[in-house]
């Protein structure tokens, strides 16, 4: 709809200027209508309020911080190429069925108007339903999980915050208040050293700072020149979620994950959750929530411990009472010592009257036992059991001398037996007769003409020794008869048992540099 300006009075024609006057157009432009700054905003209220009436928007909240003070809410809706005010007011907000969340992708019903206090346009919503999930916060779902799948977010990994630590290390912008917050509120609870990790909350390169701060502080070492803190606290001021989203890029949550320092997450108001606080030891609502966390109040701790103190010396003047009370009533109740020794006195007394007539008693028992002992020895002397005793070794003296001198007698001429026996049956006989034992060079015995004939030497074993002979072929003579080899089925003589020792053999005398031959058998 065109603008209509507020109506002017008319031109005559008498007001055209004659020749030599300003031209028509500077008329012209001198008898446009002049607006005022609210005429103008209200015109162009109603052009755009006529012009558009209820629409439905689809977007993504961002910016929402809760009602505001007087009950309406204020946030944004946006998509990906543009952003609109939105506002909430306070009898429409408690009849929404869907409150707004940040992040949350809805579909608003409402007028589009303007504010003239900020030169804006915004819809005033007056329904409301959600449309899914925003493409920030499918994001951040998405990073939440891949992360807590990694174990990142587990309770067992938490640390607890140190009651009254020693140094305290904040990661913060050096410059909003935040900082300015954590100090005095540590001033006011218990004031203790602070160091400040200056870094940029949010914008390009925030994350890589952030996450650098707080492997910072876990590289210092406890005894260098810069005291590492005891406790750490990564603090903001609230914002949207873009404004925050440092907080949630996965170098800072694995830097807060990884920290062996006990880490306080403080981002944003206590409506705002990002990674970080998941990853953390201990999220606080607020910075200055952080601050309460990480250290007492000096003064509740000094009449903690008066109390205490009170309490203790209460509790031992106490026990002191009812031990001395105890005491007193124990006491009270001992005996005295005649009573406490008159039942000892009346055993004693009962043990002595028994004692005298169990000593006379036992005395008597004791002597007809001697009595007893005496008489057996007067019926039985000890002197007759030796002599009867002697009478019978003397009669068994001989006996084991002759019993003996035939064992041996019996032995001697087993000996000579065998001894015969052996001289009979060693081949030793037969070689005294003439006969000689013919060997091999392995000291084997040769048996046949052809073993012999074979052999490139042997050893003759004759009854006085031995020598050594090569064999050579015999001479054509007719008249040597041939010498007849015992039969082998002839009887052989059966051997007396083996128990007496060899007769050594005599030592040769031509052979005594040679290997002694091994013994064989003519049989």
């Amino acid at each position: 709809m065109p603008l209509v300006p507020p109506p002017r009075p008319a031109t005559s024609a008498a007001a055209v200027p004659p020749p030599g006057e300003p031209a028509p157009s500077a008329l012209l432009q001198a008898n446009t209508p002049e607006w005022s700054v609210g005429d103008l905003a209200a015109a162009l209220k109603r052009t755009l309020e006529d012009a558009f009436g209820h629409v439905r928007l689809r977007g993504e909240i961002t910016g929402y911080r809760g009602p505001h003070g007087s009950g309406h809410a204020y946030f944004s809706l946006k998509d990906g190429s543009a952003k609109i005010d939105a506002v909430v007011w306070k009898g429409v907000l408690g009849r929404l069925r869907q409150k707004p969340k940040e992040g949350l992708e809805v579909v608003a019903t409402g007028k589009i108007t303007t504010f003239a206090g900020k030169s804006s346009y915004q819809i005033v919503i007056d329904s409301m339903e959600p449309a899914g999930i925003g493409a920030w916060m499918a994001l951040l779902e998405e990073r939440k999980r891949q992360l807590a799948a990694e174990g990142l977010f587990e309770t067992d990994r938490k640390r607890p915050i140190p009651f009254l630590p020693r140094v305290i290390g904040v990661v913060t912008s050096p410059t909003g208040a935040v900082i300015r917050d954590i100090l005095h509120r540590l001033e006011d609870r218990f004031p203790r050293p602070v160091l400040v990790w200056p870094v940029r909350v949010q914008g390009e390169g925030a994350a890589e700072e952030i996450a650098a701060a707080i492997r910072g502080f876990n590289a210092l070492s406890p005894d260098g020149p810069i005291p590492r803190p005891d406790v750490l606290i990564v603090a903001r001021g609230g914002g949207s979620i873009e404004d925050l989203w440092a907080f949630n890029e996965e170098a800072v949550v694995r830097a807060a994950a990884e920290s062996e320092i006990p880490l306080i997450s403080a981002v944003g108001h206590e409506t705002d959750t990002t990674l970080i606080d998941f990853a953390s030891d201990r999220r606080a609502p607020t910075p200055t929530g952080a601050a309460e966390m990480a250290v007492p109040v000096r003064a509740e701790l000094s009449a903690q411990v008066h109390e205490l103190g009170a309490r203790q010396a209460g509790t031992m003047l106490r026990r002191i009472e009812r031990e001395r009370a105890d005491f007193r009533a124990l006491v009270r109740a001992i005996p005295g010592a005649d009573a406490f020794l008159a039942v000892k006195r009346q055993r004693l007394d009962l043990a002595d009257a028994r004692l005298r007539p169990a000593l006379a008693a036992n005395a008597r028992d004791s002597r007809e036992r001697l009595n007893r002992v005496a008489d057996r020895l007067t019926r039985r002397s000890p002197a007759i059991a030796l002599a009867e005793a002697r009478a019978r070794l003397a009669a068994i003296d001989h006996r084991p001398r002759t019993a003996m001198s035939r064992i041996v007698e019996r032995r001697r001429d087993r000996l000579d037996a065998l001894t015969s026996l052996l001289g009979a049956l060693s081949y030793k006989a037969v070689l005294a007769r003439g006969y000689a034992l013919v060997r091999d060079a392995d000291g084997l015995p040769v048996r046949s003409a052809a073993a012999a004939a074979r052999a490139a030497r042997f050893q003759l074993q004759f009854a006085d020794g031995a020598i050594f002979a090569r064999p050579e072929e015999a001479p054509d003579d007719p008249v040597a008869p041939p010498v007849a080899e015992a039969p082998r089925s002839a009887p052989r003589p059966k051997r007396a048992p083996r128990r007496a020792a060899p007769e050594p053999a005599p030592k040769p005398e031509k052979a005594a540099a040679e290997p002694a031959a091994r013994q064989g058998s003519l049989f």
